[in-house]
């Protein structure tokens, strides 16, 4: 497990994407934020355009994400991610951290617009941790670190992102029974772990009941949002020493 460190190799000598300047925030966005109660300065929206243009621009080069189109993905994807805010708001925490960032979401989204809280990234795969450190600076975001690392070892017994973390977060990872045994270890007892679902959020909680029960974790409650359902857990007591167990295992024998 590395620390990655940032690259520059896709800004001009100001510091700017390649394009992000002709590119702005449409209209559906501003209404969807206005509606859901979301405000945002304009210096955080120049962030947030000019980390979208890098993951789209980035995306030609390697996958990390399906969504090509501009104004989809800013509904599909920053929209999608600042639906944490509201939450994050009312739990107020010091660190965060995003298991399987990925291209960043909802992790560099929810840094930009909260630059008080420290967010620790997470990401397996070498490339795309690098691509998220890269972003992290093209965005000047000095509340975001980056870990190269997998879930089943970052937060192993003994390692020192374990019990750590006040909220952690989970998009896209897998089922519910599947990423429980990968983020809760993470969380302090009494912190959240926040699963971005869709309409399936029921059933897989259900599914994860027996996860659950042996994690030391519940739920709490699930929330609507305009573009998908939030799954809140809350670590309860301290996650049993054999949980995680190794590479894999999680997945190929959920819970």
């Amino acid at each position: 497990m590395n620390d990655e460190h940032p690259s520059n190799e896709h800004q001009n000598a100001d510091g700017d994407v390649p394009g992000d300047r002709e590119r702005h925030a449409p209209e559906a966005f501003h209404a969807l934020c206005a509606e859901f109660g979301i405000v945002l300065e304009p210096a955080e929206i120049d962030r947030l355009t000019r980390y979208l243009a890098l993951l789209l621009d980035t995306n030609a080069q390697f996958n990390l994400t399906s969504i090509t189109d501009w104004e989809e993905a800013w509904t599909k994807h920053i929209f999608d991610s600042l639906t944490l805010l509201s939450v994050l708001t009312e739990l107020q925490p010091a660190e965060v951290v995003d298991i399987g960032s990925g291209g960043g979401l909802p992790g560099i989204p929810l840094a930009i617009a909260k630059p008080d809280v420290n967010f620790t990234l997470l990401e397996a795969t070498g490339k795309k941790a690098r691509f998220l450190a890269q972003a992290a600076e093209a965005c000047n975001l000095q509340n975001v670190f980056i870990v190269n690392g997998r879930a089943e070892e970052a937060a192993a017994l003994g390692e020192p992102l374990r019990d750590r973390f006040d909220v952690v977060l989970a998009r896209a990872v897998g089922r519910l029974n599947v990423l429980l045994e990968l983020t809760v270890p993470f969380a302090r007892i009494g912190g959240i772990v926040i699963a971005v679902k869709g309409g399936q959020a029921d059933v897989e909680v259900e599914e994860a009941r027996p996860a659950l029960h042996k994690l030391h974790a519940a739920h709490l409650e699930t929330i609507t949002t305009p573009t998908g359902r939030l799954v809140i857990i809350e670590k309860r007591r301290t996650t049993p020493k054999v949980y995680p167990r190794r590479p894999g295992e999680p997945k190929k024998h959920p819970l």
